[in-house]
């Protein structure tokens, strides 16, 4: 369908590139700043255990994740902008109710209407920025809207720290002041930007299927010790989390509007990047959580010393973004996500190595960091990019919107397994098994994207992929391809 506006370009499309990437920076700073008030937020409410907690990020990840295609669709039927402001709005009120939640369960289910508006704002923010901006300008735009996830990656970690020094509430809340003047900007300078065609309505029975599949696959992962790897709880919990999936397969196979379309997994590297992203998910959601968990449950680090002892790892994710760019020209974009992958799985290797109870930053700790953050950096820009590299231009939206819904997957499956592993270990050496257990599984969940990045290299002749009714073939321009933030 072809994207059409009501109303003129901007005068100021600076000003619109502003207040996009600022929502977009403040949905992608909410993941790492929550990571570092993880351990605040137990100690807070009643003690929570691991088990517990790892709702307050699974819950995000999970609806985040199954809403963002069905969302972004609706917006692009009833208006992006209004779709945006809408988004942010909730998201920002969310952050509040999260700010000043009595309980667990009640930042958990902030949390829930949190990611509903960060999956509004977010394909919106994108689509309206790439409307707004003159054709010339377009590529450099989507990159510095695409950046603010690195920039938010880098300082996450520090701003968390500061934050959970005051209270881990300021986590949260901190989103207050930067949503209400991302709304104030954007009514003012926003243009308005729909489809002339609506199709039909997403799919939103079949979002909540995935809802319900992912949930019930973390929930058994997450309570298998406490429950017991083979008890019948277990085993019912991981059928209704498989039956859920397969009546989605089922949906997508025959709704007019799918969560996930079938005929684009038939392109070669759209389904090996999303193959990858859901895999490297695993092991960068689990590598970061439990260097943050290690640093202040057995180092005994503060909230800030942990910030500052984690940010040289997200920093050179922008630095080796750079670099898989100009390796771009000599790699393909399996090779080069593999490389980093394979340096993520070094990272890890590393710390199982070297960490033990003595505090030893600078000889234990930071080098593993360095070379995870790079591995990072080689792989994620790629994944993200290539997947819509073979795509026509109508579905490159889509595409990306999806690979990200996997990378959402995977990070609720590293924490669902750090969470397994982990468990309550007494004791240093019982400590020391378990968190280098998770080191290991996140590694191999790293070598494993590894091996499936080597498929992601697009096909020189694209397959072809229907277009929506209305719409002519169009070739595909891989040098168009969109990259995202978050």
């Amino acid at each position: 369908m072809v994207d059409q506006s009501q109303l003129a370009r901007p005068s100021s499309p600076g000003a619109v590139l502003a207040v996009l990437s600022l929502a977009a920076f403040m949905a992608s700073l909410d993941l790492f700043i929550v990571n570092v008030a993880f351990d605040a937020i137990g100690r807070d409410l009643d003690g929570a255990s691991l088990t517990s907690l790892s709702w307050v990020l699974n819950a995000y990840a999970i609806v985040y994740a199954a809403l963002l295609v069905p969302l972004g669709r609706l917006a692009d039927r009833w208006g992006r902008k209004a779709g945006f402001q809408l988004g942010l709005a909730v998201f920002t009120l969310a952050s509040v109710a999260c700010a000043l939640a009595p309980g667990l369960w009640t930042l958990v289910a902030a949390r829930v209407l949190q990611a509903a508006g960060a999956a509004l704002l977010t394909p919106t923010s994108l689509a309206l920025l790439l409307h707004a901006m003159p054709v010339e300008r377009r590529v450099r735009a989507v990159r510095t809207w695409a950046a603010t996830g690195a920039l938010a990656a880098a300082a996450g970690p520090v701003v968390g720290g500061l934050l959970v020094s005051a209270s881990w509430r300021w986590v949260f809340l901190v989103n207050l002041p930067i949503g209400v003047l991302a709304l104030v900007v954007a009514v003012r300078v926003v243009p308005e930007s729909r489809e002339s065609s609506p199709g039909r309505l997403p799919d939103l029975a079949g979002a909540a299927l995935l809802v319900a599949g992912i949930g019930l696959l973390s929930l058994a992962l997450v309570q298998a010790p406490e429950w017991g790897w083979g008890s019948a709880r277990v085993w019912l919990v991981l059928a209704a989390a498989l039956l859920c999936a397969a009546v989605f397969w089922w949906r997508s196979m025959r709704h007019a509007s799918p969560v996930v379309e079938p005929a684009l997994l038939r392109v070669r590297a759209f389904a090996w990047s999303n193959a990858t992203a859901l895999v490297f998910g695993v092991a960068f959601a689990g590598n970061l959580l439990v260097n943050v968990l290690w640093m202040q449950q057995v180092w005994g680090w503060s909230a800030l010393q942990t910030g500052l002892g984690v940010a040289p790892g997200p920093l050179m994710v922008p630095v080796f973004a750079a670099v898989a760019q100009r390796l771009s020209a000599r790699l393909s974009p399996g090779v080069t996500t593999a490389l980093g992958c394979l340096l993520v799985a070094a990272g890890l290797l590393y710390a199982t190595l070297a960490l033990g109870p003595e505090v030893d930053y600078l000889a234990d700790a930071l080098p593993g960091w360095l070379i995870g953050g790079a591995g990072v950096g080689l792989a994620l820009p790629t994944i993200l990019s290539n997947a819509t590299a073979d795509l026509p231009p109508s579905r490159s939206a889509t595409g990306s919107a999806v690979v990200n819904m996997s990378r959402q997957v995977g990070t609720v499956l590293g924490v669902s397994v750090l969470v397994a592993l982990l468990g309550t270990p007494v004791g240093f050496p019982a400590v020391d098994d378990a968190y280098d257990a998770v080191r290991i599984a996140m590694l191999l969940a790293a070598l494993l994207a590894a091996g499936t990045a080597l498929g992601m290299t697009p096909r020189r002749t694209p397959a072809p992929v229907p277009d929506p009714p209305g719409v002519p073939r169009v070739r595909p321009d891989r040098t168009g391809a969109l990259p995202s933030a978050g």
